[in-house]
């Protein structure tokens, strides 16, 4: 249990400032910001064009088992149905991230407008500052080193020095992550606040697929080594932006396959031209998001999972631990 007087710092302390302090046994406190904005200004331009977005697939067309093996995987959507009609669409030029929102980047939001963070956060000590965890008597570090961030070792055999150390590793490694469990307004703050915008579908699609609207972010050929299927850490079961160099548009935007889901700006609806439709998600109710994840479970073999043109829909106050977001802007 906890200490009633640690619980209150760390109340106090949820959206504590990172104020460097000069040097604590020999460690840099500017280090903690080492990962923070890394991708900042890292945006890729996407010129100008026509492209074909979505498909004509059929079920008939998927390679693996073919439709009969639909229940057996519990798909509740049929395939490909709501890419339908392939259709040709037009954008300007706009830019778009090279990398997932990570989680460092999505700190420094939170800091500087005291917006809430993602609740992964409150329960891995994320949230919580050097300058916080550096002034907690020892009894208290170790605690929170235990019961906050999980470490797997004997914590209480640890100096300050050596756990505060160990301590700041951990925060800059999860720093590198995508940021995940954000709503989509969430996921809309973030992108204003950093003077973009969410991209749309559309946006979001081209910037995958390429001119040539491939199959895959690199091309139409499945490669399941390209992309990091699965991960063993059921805490973040992704990777740091460009882990996977092969997961990369032709545009250089990297992680488009797999690694997060990603929000875009669109309420999921039938694209112009489709057949009639009684999907009960169709209009105002439901966000599209884009990609695919890197742990899908026993989808993980299926090519159909990570292909740039499949389309995903959830409640748009909906937190996942494998959803997160990049943002765009105009080209101007």
């Amino acid at each position: 249990m906890w200490d009633s007087d640690v619980l209150k710092m760390l109340t106090k302390h949820l959206f504590g400032s990172i104020v460097c302090l000069a040097l604590i046994g020999g460690i840099a406190c500017a280090a903690e910001n080492q990962a923070a904005g890394k991708h900042a200004g890292d945006m890729v331009l996407i010129p100008a064009g026509e492209f074909t977005m979505g498909s004509d697939k059929v079920e008939d067309d998927a390679k693996w088992r073919g439709a009969n093996a639909l229940n057996s995987y519990g798909f509740n959507d049929k395939l490909y149905v709501d890419e339908h009609p392939a259709h040709k669409v037009d954008l300007a030029s706009f830019f778009i991230d090279k990398y997932e929102v990570s989680n460092a980047q999505y700190k420094n939001f939170t800091i500087a407008t005291r917006h809430p963070p993602p609740v992964t956060w409150v329960q891995n000590g994320f949230n919580l500052t050097y300058k916080f965890l550096a002034s907690l008597p020892e009894v208290y570090l170790h605690q929170v080193a235990s019961e906050r961030f999980n470490l797997d070792m004997d914590v209480n055999t640890m100096t300050q020095k050596t756990l505060l150390a160990t301590l700041l590793k951990t925060q800059n490694a999860r720093g590198k992550l995508p940021v995940t469990t954000v709503s989509w307004a969430d996921a809309d703050a973030y992108c204003h606040w950093a003077g973009k915008r969410l991209p749309t579908e559309a946006e979001w699609e081209k910037a995958a697929r390429g001119p040539d609207s491939f199959e895959f972010p690199w091309g139409n050929d499945w490669d399941p080594k390209k992309i990091n299927t699965m991960s063993e850490n059921p805490e973040a079961p992704y990777s740091p932006g460009g882990s996977y160099p092969g997961d990369k548009s032709i545009y250089g935007v990297y992680d488009m396959a797999a690694n997060v889901s990603e929000w875009v700006a669109d309420w999921y609806d039938a694209y112009p031209g489709a057949p009639p439709s009684d999907n009960q998600y169709y209009g105002k109710t439901q966000r599209v998001t884009r990609g695919g994840i890197t742990s899908s479970g026993h989808y993980d073999a299926l090519s159909l999972m990570f292909r740039a043109a499949k389309r995903a829909h959830l409640p748009p106050d909906s937190t996942l631990i494998d959803l997160g977001f990049r943002c765009a802007k105009d080209a101007k």
